[in-house]
């Protein structure tokens, strides 16, 4: 067998070294002593800066603001003067690689355990099915609800969008949440909490965010049957295509009976398909299902990424849902009671179903203004009256009606339509 050479990273003589210092606390990487001694140039935290020997006679940059160091880096990289930035763990995990390479500087980047790794390591569990996402720098709904939506989720977190705030997003949901602080200090913490303790309490910044769901106990209820397919597997939510967040390998707009449902009460597949296609709903989503049935119309939005409220007033389809969201292998939430009554305290959403349900839930949706709003319409007297309020609430309105006919046997082996009962569906846009 022949072996092939390692290959060797290429990099400018005047490239930025881009050193990323051990969050889980060892020592510096060894690279970073022979680009210290011959840098003109070291940018860094303050934390980063004091925790180096920096060479007498370089010029120093703190980082607050980015624009200043950026163009102090390009000038040194004119110039051709040894630069070197610090940063924490991995600097290509959302890190400052992003905007440095945004910015054209080119670079070598010498990677370090990252936050996320060590937060890992330190509470003992894999991570090879967690999905990594970030508050910092955006609005943290995003984060929340990649936390409501997947079974095991890292956050690195920021100031005003840290473990209070995220606890305090994820009260009412099946959650266990591990606060990382100080990693690689001597006041390292690692805390298990409720998101309501989370919530009440003030951490430490910067700090790392893990939140696992509690996993359905085998033979309950709720627990999806042991044939059931399904993405995922059953260690730390991790999925047998490696793909935490994606597309469900085996797609959506399933057929029915995919579903448990009574009396055929399930939004038809062909329907479906155009509903969750509308909805667009993806990580870091939160799609509010209003008159969830057997929950299918939500489920498939959970198979997406998307987080998953689901409202829904009879107990007996309550149960249903739950049954169908376990065999499914997501995370749907149940809200048991009559809509509008029962939408009044549930967090904004970013799209919401409306299966069931009056013109009075209409109004109380589109009262909330979430970004889009579909429903779906069997009687055409009430077609009108929907798309008049949601144009007078501020959204563009598109319609279809759907009718479809499935292939169906005859005796014989003659093969005739068979139809479905014909379905408008309506999408509000938000202008």
């Amino acid at each position: 067998m022949t072996r092939m050479a390692a290959a060797t990273p290429v990099a400018p003589a005047t490239a930025v070294t881009v050193v990323g210092l051990d969050a889980a606390g060892a020592p510096p990487h060894p690279a970073l002593a022979p680009v210290l001694a011959t840098a003109g140039l070291v940018v860094g935290a303050t934390r980063h800066l004091a925790a180096v020997p920096i060479p007498a006679g370089a010029d120093t940059v703190t980082l607050g603001p980015l624009a200043p160091a950026l163009r102090r880096l390009a000038e040194a990289v004119a110039a051709g003067v040894p630069a070197v930035v610090l940063a924490s763990g991995d600097p290509g995990l959302f890190g400052i690689v992003r905007r440095l390479r945004e910015a054209g500087l080119p670079l070598r980047v010498v990677p370090a355990v990252s936050s996320v790794a060590a937060a890992f390591a330190r509470a003992g569990l894999p991570w090879d099915g967690a999905a990594v996402v970030t508050a910092h720098g955006r609005d943290p709904r995003a984060a929340v609800n990649a936390c409501r939506a997947l079974p095991l989720v890292a956050v690195l977190t920021a100031p005003g969008a840290g473990a209070a705030e995220l606890g305090a997003g994820l009260i009412g949901w099946s959650r266990r949440l591990l606060v990382a602080e100080h990693l690689g200090t001597a006041a390292e913490r690692i805390r298990a909490v409720t998101p309501e303790r989370a919530a009440a309490e003030t951490w430490a910044d910067p700090h790392v965010l893990l939140s696992l769901a509690d996993p359905v106990p085998a033979g309950s209820a709720h627990a999806p049957p042991a044939d059931a397919p399904s993405d995922r597997g059953t260690a730390g939510g991790m999925r047998a295509d490696n793909q935490p967040a994606a597309a469900p390998a085996g797609g959506w707009a399933l057929p029915e009976n995919r579903y448990a449902h009574r009396d055929s009460m399930i939004t038809k597949s062909e329907v479906r398909a155009l509903v969750v296609a509308r909805l667009r709903p993806r990580l870091g989503r939160l799609i509010w299902d209003i008159g969830a049935g057997s929950g299918s119309v939500g489920i498939e939005c959970a198979l997406l990424g998307a987080a998953v409220l689901a409202v829904e007033k009879d107990p007996e389809a309550g149960a249903t849902i739950q049954v169908n969201a376990a065999a499914h292998a997501v995370h749907v939430r149940l809200v048991a009671g009559h809509a509008p009554a029962a939408l009044a305290d549930l967090p904004e959403p970013d799209a919401v179903f409306i299966g069931g349900g009056g013109v009075d839930v209409l109004t109380a949706v589109v009262a909330r203004q979430p970004e889009r709003v579909v429903l779906t319409l069997a009687a055409l007297d009430r077609v009108a009256p929907a798309v008049g309020l949601l144009r007078a609430a501020g959204y563009t309105v598109e319609g279809s009606q759907l009718s479809a006919a499935r292939l169906a046997d005859l005796p014989g082996g003659s093969i005739r339509l068979a139809a479905t009962n014909p379905v408008v569906v309506l999408t509000g846009e938000r202008q």
